[in-house]
């Protein structure tokens, strides 16, 4: 098997699922390209390369950018870079919805993996009914609840604080589907916007101890310069309401998910233990 980019998708037979690999990578960013390539190579895994969309290179207004929405609740103006980062995003879940595979892992060009990131993603698709958007890289590092265990060291585990950063997760087609409609137009930046599934019913987990890291040797494409984009102090009125409610729905929709989780576990253990089990052997 040959790690390359390529038009065609190759798609990777997983645990009875189809996985498409998607990199993005920017017009003229080469040695980002290169690197991924060597990295991809060292794990046997085929990628498709999605050029990033180049938001300096944008015409605005856009259908895709709802300035005013992410002027209320972003609070900050009309800022390129990030809407270029945003539709790239949704370019692979679009790739996802037009190609034939399952799922799709998804990949921006400044990250790194542990080498056993393609058995934990095999591992995790046999729990594919515990999520639709498996988070691999986090910026944040905040707690993770176990709720399914995922063989030598890893878990399965729901966040219940905002997790930010994007740099490598996988969704599967339904995930792909709100992509492409609840999250258009773009109002948020990505890694808060698709942080946020639990407001459309959708299933959320991150792989624990995290089997990829966003640092890099490489300068960032996005974050420079962001400063000069953010509104005044105005902005608080409307954006610290909005986050707030957002904090208050995630531990609300992801707690009951996490209890629901773990009194099931804790049924099949005690289906296990047997009717003539004591306290002791059901605790």
């Amino acid at each position: 098997m040959t790690t390359a980019p390529s038009d065609a998708v190759t798609v990777l037979p997983l645990s009875g699922r189809r996985l498409a690999v998607y990199l993005i990578n920017m017009a003229g960013a080469d040695a980002r390209l290169t690197a991924m390539q060597a990295k991809l190579a060292a794990l046997d895994l085929p990628f498709t390369r999605i050029e990033g969309v180049d938001g300096r290179a944008l015409r605005f207004p856009i259908p895709e950018f709802d300035e005013r929405a992410y002027r209320l609740l972003h609070g900050r103006r009309t800022t390129p870079p990030e809407v270029g980062c945003y539709l790239s995003h949704v370019a692979c879940a679009r790739a996802l919805l037009a190609g034939d595979a399952d799922l799709a892992l998804v990949l921006e060009d400044d990250v790194s993996f542990d080498p056993d990131l393609v058995a934990v993603v095999d591992r995790a698709a046999l729990n594919g009914d515990a999520w639709n958007l498996l988070r691999l890289t986090s910026v944040n590092r905040g707690r993770k609840h176990a709720i399914r265990d995922l063989g030598p060291g890893r878990r399965l585990a729901i966040a219940l604080t905002r997790e930010k950063g994007a740099g490598a997760y996988v969704i599967d087609r339904r995930a792909a589907e709100w992509i492409v409609t609840d999250l258009l137009p773009m109002r948020l930046a990505w890694d808060i916007a698709f942080d946020l599934e639990f407001l459309s019913g959708l299933r959320a987990a991150f792989v624990d101890p995290l089997p990829g890291s966003q640092r890099s040797d490489h300068p960032t494409q996005i974050q420079a310069g962001l400063r000069a984009y953010k509104l005044g102090r105005s902005r608080y009125l409307t954006v610290l309401p909005y986050r707030a409610w957002l904090e208050v729905a995630r531990l609300a929709c992801r707690g009951a998910r996490l209890l629901r989780e773990r009194l099931r576990r804790r049924g099949r253990d005690v289906a296990a233990a047997g009717p003539d089990a004591g306290p002791g052997q059901q605790a």
